[in-house]
């Protein structure tokens, strides 16, 4: 039977693959990124709690109402907005997900979506499948900073949507408030919808803080802004995230999220609702916690031949191997795996057409032991 394939040039994403190499060789696996680490107790014993009380049936469509209250709350504490928990925020099994529906809700065919490049994996093919064209645009080398006079010259009277993502994953870079203000001229200029990407919203360091598209009221007023349980509570295989939209494009994103995956899981979202009344400030807590992690593999590797600009955000560091070798990232990738038994990611496949870089990601969401025999290791090189 012949296949007409919608997506013939994607297959397994690179994460999959090199997680899958790490656990074959044992290697230490600083390519996926999600914590080695528990979640808060607190947080574990509440999902117990909720499954052994029977909470076992299908949510509410649109999320289970403590949560979407706990999340309106959170963001009033931390953006400093207050979105309606019925009308603007929407629980969603994971951010891929949200993402997915709100590109497929609001792009149509033909029209053109902006990337910044170096962008996650999970934003062409979406924009590919609603029928849509993605426009990538690379971010300034280097900085990763995003050049505006760059993504207004490649806009044209097809682009409906813009795609950003701050802090960014893989280069741990962070929208600054002139970036966010230039964006909002931009949308408001040029009519765009934007998609934005914030699921590590709350790990920034060395004292800056994250900035929302929910604080500009122009930008607040055309986009679809989403956000990770996983990453804020490190319980990424909760698959669990939420969107926040005005009204008329949470409509639309409803419409495709209740026939994709429907529901969130039930005594996830309650307990998650429970630990965020309980402990309202947690989130709090994670710049210094993960920037504590960031320094010390910075020192563990001030020996070795890579060069290390200190991540902004996130839970990645990216490693510049260009005094070493010009070996291909994907190839070093997985023979560094198998030889030296450290997994990371290279950030290529985040391009459309990857720049003459030679840059490792590393996840730094690990226990300290782990980071330092990497570190060692990766010394040795």
């Amino acid at each position: 039977m012949a296949i007409h394939s919608k997506l013939p040039d994607i297959g397994t994403t690179i994460f999959t693959r090199m997680s899958a190499l790490a656990r074959e060789h044992g290697a230490i696996n600083l390519s996926q990124g999600f914590p080695d680490f528990p979640a808060p107790e607190g947080l574990r014993r509440a999902l117990a709690h909720h499954a052994l009380e029977g909470h076992n049936q299908y949510a509410p469509m649109i999320g289970e109402p403590a949560l979407r209250e706990q999340v309106a709350a959170q963001l009033q504490r931390f953006r400093g907005v207050t979105p309606d928990p019925v009308e603007e925020i929407t629980i969603v099994p994971g951010a891929t997900e949200g993402i997915f529906c709100a590109i497929m809700a609001l792009v149509d065919r033909d029209d053109e979506v902006i990337l910044l490049d170096p962008s996650y994996d999970s934003y062409e093919p979406a924009v590919r499948l609603a029928g849509g064209r993605a426009i990538h645009v690379p971010l300034i080398e280097d900085t990763f900073a995003v050049d505006w006079d760059h993504v207004s010259g490649a806009l044209s009277s097809r682009t409906r949507m813009i795609v950003i993502n701050s802090p960014h994953n893989p280069t741990g870079a962070v929208l600054s408030h002139s970036d966010l203000e230039t964006l909002e001229e931009l949308a408001e200029l040029r009519d765009l919808l934007v998609v934005s990407d914030e699921v590590y919203e709350h790990l920034v360091f060395d004292g800056a803080r994250h900035h929302s598209v929910l604080e500009y009221p122009a930008l607040r007023s055309r986009s679809v802004t989403v956000y990770s349980f996983g990453k804020t509570y490190g319980v990424t295989g909760w698959k669990t995230g939420y969107c926040v939209a005005p009204p008329a494009l949470t409509a639309e994103l409803r419409k495709v999220h209740q026939f994709n995956c429907f529901v969130g899981v039930t005594p996830v979202q309650l307990a998650l609702a429970d630990f965020m009344a309980e402990d309202p400030d947690y989130p709090g807590t994670l710049p210094g916690f993960y920037q504590a992690k960031r320094d010390l593999l910075h020192r563990a590797l001030a020996n070795s031949r890579f060069r290390l600009r200190p991540s902004a955000g996130t839970y990645f560091q990216l490693l510049d191997y260009s005094d070493i070798t010009d070996e291909p990232d994907h190839s070093l990738c997985e023979r560094w795996t198998v030889e030296q038994g450290v997994a990371s990611i290279p950030i290529s496949i985040f391009y459309q057409a990857p720049p003459q870089q030679h840059y490792l990601r590393l996840c730094f969401a690990k226990q300290d032991e782990q980071l330092l025999r990497a570190a060692e290791t990766l010394c040795r090189i």
